[in-house]
């Protein structure tokens, strides 16, 4: 992948330089980082849950995923979609979609990123990412609900766990570990999806308490059976 850059305005935009220009423009424009633009277009194909918008959009034969960037907690009430400036490269989309870029060229389950976008207004910013959508996906955290999860999805959830390893290996600590930020495709392959946060560090303590965090996902989505649908993600952690 080539990643560049680019500034329009008040925008500043990272965009893989091989596949943006298959929508027919020179480089990704600001205006591709609002939902309103494709929904001109009645390229909206689709919404994805979660805090967020992230609408599924289709530019030209690829599907991709626009996400902007939205606070959660009390920290909410004050400002959803603001942070504070603190230089082009620091901006969360910037980081985001560079770390994925990282962890897209080692091979790793994680959607191709497209592009970033981060309008700035003063010592504040709004932001945005596109990424490629994975077809036919849908989150660990629907599959684990029916009754007999564990048992029918035992090889699966062991698949999660050698997923898990692969990406401690290489490092990275995934600050929000949970059942809906693992997709399983068509294929039953897990892919790991909203990097915002995340780093690569070296290994420590955080491997455990990404490990204790999915737990608690899980009895959340499916109450009282976490352990047990930990228990293979955890032989297939360890077996890795």
């Amino acid at each position: 992948m080539r990643m560049i850059t680019s500034r329009k305005a008040n925008a500043h935009i990272l965009y893989d330089a091989q596949t943006a220009p298959q929508t027919g423009q020179p480089a990704l424009m600001p205006e591709q980082f609002t939902g309103d633009w494709w929904r001109l277009r009645h390229a909206v194909t689709g919404q994805a849950p979660g805090r967020g918008e992230s609408l599924f959009v289709q530019a030209g034969d690829q599907a991709w995923v626009l996400r902007h960037y939205r606070r959660g907690g009390l920290v909410a009430r004050l400002s959803a979609e603001h942070y504070v400036w603190t230089g082009p490269e620091r901006n969360r989309a910037f980081r985001e979609c560079r770390l994925l870029a990282t962890l897209f060229e080692r091979g790793l389950p994680v959607p191709q990123p497209i592009g970033a976008c981060a309008w700035r207004s003063g010592a504040l910013y709004q932001a945005a990412l596109i990424t490629r959508r994975i077809e036919g996906a849908q989150p660990l955290a629907s599959l684990i609900q029916a009754p007999g999860a564990a048992t029918r999805h035992d090889a699966l959830l062991t698949a999660c766990g050698r997923m898990i390893r692969r990406f401690h290996d290489e490092g990275l600590d995934h600050v929000d570990l949970n059942a809906r930020n693992i997709l399983i495709d068509d294929r039953d392959t897990p892919w790991l999806i909203d990097l915002d946060r995340c780093r690569l560090r070296s290994a420590g303590h955080w491997q455990a308490g990404n490990l204790a965090r999915l737990e608690r996902s899980l009895e959340k989505f499916a109450p009282g059976q976490a352990k047990i649908l930990m228990a293979p993600i955890n032989h297939g952690y360890q077996s890795s």
